[in-house]
């Protein structure tokens, strides 16, 4: 890990020292996800109400800069120019960086047609059996570790052989046992579940981003 990803990690425990108890599944979580990346996969979250709201926004801290401005590589801004000689040096200007990942929360045409059509509890699940290709990872969180459509997810996930990690409240839930990885944060009360979620993941974020793109910018 590199010096400045290590520094990210060191940095929520001395916040939020109370997180200490979660420092090893952070670190297996971290990996996972830098191997998904490395591998080419796909980075997948879901949840339900603020759940919903935290995958949408970590998807929002991988797809672009977050504490880095992530910019693209030469041989990349030299393709744009070579394609498109007046407008290449915009494109190139103002692309950066990204470790791919998606929302399952935020289709709703889809997710509308599905829950109506099919069933409520394996929208989610359908969507990981769809874009759930060899590398990819899961990020499924639920305060209460109980979600049905969210814990069906985490089996479609495994069936294809994909990591899932779960962050979750301090009971674990069915998530607890199912996932690769469960980020247990020590908190019942939900609100104060998403309280520690947050800087779990903006943590796992800034990790990543310095892992990957640190280099790029130092």
């Amino acid at each position: 890990m590199k010096e400045s990803a290590r520094k990210e990690f060191e940095l929520i425990f001395t916040h939020f020292p109370e997180l200490s108890v979660c420092r090893e599944t952070i670190l297996s979580a971290f990996g996972y996800m830098l191997a998904c990346y490395r591998s080419g996969g796909m980075i997948m979250t879901c949840g339900n109400g603020g759940s919903a709201s935290d995958a949408e926004h970590i998807v929002g801290e991988l797809m672009k800069g977050f504490k880095l401005k992530r910019p693209i590589t030469p041989r990349q801004r030299q393709s744009l120019e070579e394609a498109f000689p007046e407008e290449g040096g915009y494109l190139a200007g103002h692309l950066q960086g990204a470790i791919p990942a998606i929302s399952l929360v935020s289709q709703s045409a889809f997710s509308s047609a599905f829950i109506n059509d099919v069933a409520p509890d394996m929208a989610f699940a359908q969507q990981v059996f769809a874009y759930g290709k060899a590398g990819s990872l899961l990020i499924a969180l639920s305060t209460s570790g109980n979600s049905p459509n969210v814990a069906n997810a985490c089996k479609v996930a495994k069936a294809l052989h994909l990591k899932t990690i779960a962050l979750t409240g301090d009971q674990g839930g069915i998530l607890a046992a199912l996932c690769d990885v469960a980020i247990t944060v020590p908190a019942t009360e939900t609100y104060r579940i998403q309280e520690y979620h947050l800087p779990i993941y903006h943590t796992l974020c800034a990790m990543l981003e310095k892992e990957v793109f640190g280099s790029q910018t130092s």
